[in-house]
């Protein structure tokens, strides 16, 4: 069966989405693309029968309202519109001529585009969608195009939603989300959607702390394993708005695309604009099967290489700070060693005159009074240990005391009549120039190449003021999308350039995490905030759209650089061994048993990090359950791992037990606890472990955790 079919005399058009479908209706006569299906499986009779004609209105209310595929601002239209165009005359109305579609299939999936124009102006769009084999998800974007004559006037997209999605007719709705700040990110919030509109966004030129730019919607009867789930994500790195809309007469539509409100962009004649993709899916399997399926997506179709093992790294922030010098760095690499680290990362403090966050930005060589051999010894020597060599840059930013500041003071964003404002002290450099995009790429791979390097941490570490274009242009915000595009196409070219280089995405944290970051870097620094009590909830949120082998985690030292809170090293370890496993303690004021009993747990981690970064993720509880834990299955099922935590004393109350998922009902398993509370060589069958579960007791004391390993039975 081919993955797009259509019905050309009712214009129905239906995409298989794996298990699920999406249906819509091409009207030439009407000018409209309308949702017809969002849901589980049809046939194509089914699609063709799904259309329903419009009943009488009234002079009030308008039958297009939440049910077309990309509303616009026109005719009898009163809904928020997702395309918000103003011509050159000052109006904005748009009366939409369908074209015609296309439809496209080639071995990975299939891909459907329709045409539309404006009856009377210049403009004309086309909606594409693509559906691949085997998955749920949609993912669908729109590129417009300035029709008229070389020399006619411009254009102004006032929004320009990269889709809309329209649920189908609920007597509720929920909303679920994260919500967050600075080293509290993802904090996951399920809330009712009110009638009206709730809008979710960043205006900061990234894509933010304080949200993520994805949603999931049900009927407010959904759960971790069961219920109907639509779940939409926006893949963009810039600023970004997402709005869902209810209706009173009941109807649900979600607007999503780049750049928050103000962020207007101008096209002249021929120009063109393409949005990013917006990914959406649909799901029976509750929360629980929308983060798995999200995951499989993210591996197969976004990371660039989904299929490696992410390796343990040590980074020396938290030890060093930017105290950093050869001796301490080659120190500490020795210890990290020691304990099995694959990956040594040199962070911030290596630079230009960086001694503080006051200088040094913008000037990549390394600092003489730190190397004063430069920074290829120290490479050679973490090489000679057999660990990868990383370094931490923040190319997007630039100190005022630097010596490309004093040199290029108007490469940074700035307005010329309004005062500048350092955060962090410094300035953003503005990535959507071209020569600035060019400078950066050089001294990226001159630098890979010098210093043998095998690993950036590039991070970002501030948001975006006075930012904009002057000379008149209508659209001068535009920087808050195009600077992320210009530092997209810096990394393109850079891992095109040194194809075995592997980059994490970091933004102080969780402040740039989204797929367009994803499909041109290897893993995420999911937040500052490296408590690992705190990182349970952030964790929790993160997954419910990323995988465990993006989600950087660290164990570091206690109390907590940042919170002061005391944990035990064995609950540090649990909590980071959810992710890609990280050190970022100083191994320095480690004892000997601490650095033995450390490196015994990243030896654990290894033996079982291809089922934690590669398997089936499921949540089992929350964080503040009496039972939280997170289990993953290995692809052939002959493995599982569980996490367990208990985030504070003991409450002296029985703990629910904890019944396991995604196993085979008729297999035997074998059951290790490296905490010693199950007793040794309990087995059990995959039916008993989903139905009657295992106890959930953990060990005595503060800050209790453990790790369960699962195998099958040959």
């Amino acid at each position: 069966m081919p993955l797009i079919e259509t019905d050309r005399p009712s214009g129905t058009v239906l995409l298989h989405a794996g298990p699920t479908a999406y249906a819509l209706r091409v009207d030439t006569g009407a000018g409209t693309v309308r949702t017809l299906h969002w849901g589980g499986p049809l046939t194509l009779a089914d699609a063709v029968a799904a259309y329903e004609p419009d009943a009488e209105g009234n002079s009030f209310h308008s039958p297009l309202d939440g049910t077309e595929e990309l509303a616009v601002d026109g005719q009898v239209r009163f809904a928020p519109p997702a395309l918000d165009v103003r011509y050159a005359d000052g109006t904005g109305a748009v009366e939409p001529v369908v074209e015609g579609y296309d439809v496209q299939e080639d071995a990975d999936g299939a891909e459907l585009t329709v045409g539309l124009r404006d009856a009377g102006r210049p403009l004309a769009w086309r909606l594409h969608y693509r559906v691949r084999r085997e998955s749920p998800v949609v993912e669908r974007w729109t590129e417009l195009r300035h029709t008229g004559a070389q020399g006619g006037r411009p254009l102004t997209l006032v929004r320009h939603a990269a889709a809309q999605w329209n649920l189908p007719v609920l007597p509720e709705y929920r909303a679920s989300a994260v919500h967050g700040r600075w080293v509290g990110e993802f904090q996951l919030r399920r809330t009712p959607l009110a009638v009206g509109e709730t809008t979710w966004g960043s205006r900061r030129g990234h894509t933010g702390h304080q949200g993520n730019p994805w949603v999931t919607l049900d009927g407010g009867d959904a759960g971790e394993e069961s219920g109907e789930v639509w779940s939409i994500i926006l893949a963009t790195s810039g600023s970004w708005r997402t709005t869902a809309v209810r209706s009173a007469v009941g109807r649900c539509s979600v607007l999503t695309g780049s750049g928050h409100e103000g962020v207007e962009l101008a096209l002249a004649p021929g120009e063109s604009w393409t949005t990013p993709v917006s990914a959406g899916q649909y799901g029976t399997g509750g929360f629980g099967g929308a983060s798995r399926a999200w995951h499989a997506y993210v591996r197969a179709h976004v990371l660039p290489a989904a299929d490696e093992l992410r390796p343990v790294l040590y980074n020396s922030w938290e030890a060093t700070a930017f105290d950093v010098s050869h001796d301490n760095q080659r120190g500490l690499a020795d210890l990290a060693a020691r304990i099995g680290a694959e990956l040594f990362v040199v962070d911030d403090g290596w630079f230009g005159a960086r001694d503080s966050d006051r200088a040094g930005l913008g000037d990549w060589t390394a600092r003489p009074g730190a190397f004063p051999d430069g920074l290829r010894p120290l490479a050679d020597h973490v090489h000679g240990l057999g660990m990868r060599f990383g370094l931490w840059v923040e190319p997007e930013m630039v100190n005022p005391d630097s010596a490309l500041y004093r040199t290029r003071p108007e490469w940074v964003l700035h307005l010329p009549d309004r005062t500048p404002h350092t955060l962090r002290n410094q300035l953003v450099l503005d990535f959507s120039r071209p020569e600035v995009a060019d400078w950066a790429l050089e001294w990226l791979v001159r630098t890979v190449d010098a210093f043998d390097v095998d690993f950036l941490k590039w991070d970002f570490n501030r948001s975006f003021t006075e930012a904009g274009t002057t000379g008149g242009r209508v659209d001068g915000r535009r920087v808050f999308v195009e600077h992320a595009l210009g530092a997209q196409r810096v990394l393109d070219r850079l891992r095109a350039a040194r194809p075995a280089l592997r980059i994490e995405a970091c933004a102080g944290g969780g402040g740039r995490v989204d797929l367009a970051s994803l499909a041109r870097t290897d893993q995420a620094w999911t937040s500052d905030n490296t408590d690992a009590v705190d990182r349970l909830a952030i964790q929790h949120g993160f997954s419910q759209v990323y995988p465990a082998q993006v989600m950087g985690a660290w164990v570091t030292d206690s109390p907590n650089p940042h919170t002061r809170r005391s944990v035990p090293l064995p609950f540090r370890f649990h909590s980071a061994m959810a992710g890609a496993l990280g050190i970022g303690g100083d191994l320095t004021r480690w004892s000997a048993d601490e650095l033995d009993e450390a490196a015994a747990f990243v030896a654990r981690y290894k033996a079982v990090r291809e089922t934690v970064q590669h398997g089936a993720q499921y949540r089992l509880g929350a964080p503040g359950d009496a039972t939280h834990a997170v289990q993953y299955v290995a692809a052939d099922g002959g493995e599982s791992v569980v996490l367990q935590w208990r985030a504070g004393p003991a409450s002296g109350v029985p703990a629910p037990r904890l019944r396991l998922r995604g196993l085979d009902p008729q297999a035997v398993y074998h059951v290790d606890d490296d905490s010693g509370t199950l007793p040794a060589g309990t087995v059990r069958t995959g039916a008993a472990l989903a139905a009657h579960g295992l106890a959930a007791e953990l060990p005595a004391g503060d800050h209790a955790s453990r790790m369960l390993t699962v195998y099958r039975e040959v």
